[in-house]
């Protein structure tokens, strides 16, 4: 009898991903959602919000397996700690937790909330996993789109991104979840490193089009910490194998 798996965030870019790979495994899913979906595919899906603490004890019940993928821009460090207490409850057997590079080193909100979130989830008592992964190609692409909407495009000196292609990160999380519990695994990074200006000029030629850009300075401790690179992962890190250029070629040239 294979063991059951609860999925928080499986209907995001991520868990959209992961849920088929799972299934694959012939493992039994179980996907939390804010809103209510019809089952389907061998999936489950039940209602309930982690940030308000509602749903979760029916959610967790009989899980072995708890794989955390949900997330917002703020609140995922006490959505995590709603979900640590009832999967403290229920007995659940491993705890994977998704974070992103730099949440130990950047002092913007969003990290913060996620290493609160790790540390909620290594502070448990429950066997725990937990990646931190670059952003996602996708979410690169959400940005830079907005941005060549503008007349000129400005451009923040220092900035770089590591893009990861989420296929990748879900690959690897299906195989941290089906494993033993592992602590805090090595980064999950793409394997190059891209200035802003790069990844607008990327998207622009993908698209043929082309934009003025304008460079601008980040202020402050966010400004430093980026200029330093403390959202990167430079050294130890699992490298994929998918580049922007490859994502582009895949998601915007070939709609042109």
């Amino acid at each position: 009898m294979t063991s059951s798996i609860l999925l928080t965030g499986g209907t995001g870019t991520l868990g959209r991903l992961v849920v088929p790979l799972l299934r694959d495994a012939g493992r039994t899913v179980r996907v939390l959602s804010r809103h209510g979906h019809e089952p389907g595919d061998g999936v489950e899906y039940v209602t309930g919000d982690l940030l308000k603490d509602e749903g979760i004890g029916p959610a967790v019940d009989g899980a072995e397996t708890v794989l955390h993928l949900a997330g917002g821009p703020k609140g995922d460090d006490e959505a995590t700690r709603n979900l640590v207490r009832a999967a403290s409850r229920a007995g659940v057997r491993h705890l994977v937790y998704i974070s992103v590079i730099g949440a130990d080193r950047v002092p913007l909100g969003y990290f913060r909330s996620k290493l609160g979130a790790e540390r909620a989830v290594a502070g448990s008592g429950l066997p725990w996993t937990t990646l931190r992964a670059a952003q996602f190609h996708d979410l690169v692409l959400n940005v830079v789109r907005q941005m060549a909407r503008l007349p000129v495009i400005p451009v923040p000196g220092g900035l770089r991104f590591q893009p990861v292609d989420a296929r990748e990160v879900a690959a690897r999380l299906v195989e941290l979840t089906l494993g033993e519990p592992s602590g805090l695994v090595p980064d999950l990074a793409g394997p190059k490193v891209y200035g802003m200006a790069e990844l607008s000029g990327g998207y622009l030629r993908a698209r043929g089009g082309r934009r003025l850009t304008v460079p601008v300075r980040i202020p402050g401790k966010a400004g430093r910490a980026y200029r330093a690179g403390e959202n990167l992962s430079l050294e130890g890190a699992a490298v994929g194998r998918r580049t922007w250029e490859d994502f582009l070629a895949e998601r915007v040239a070939r709609k042109r």
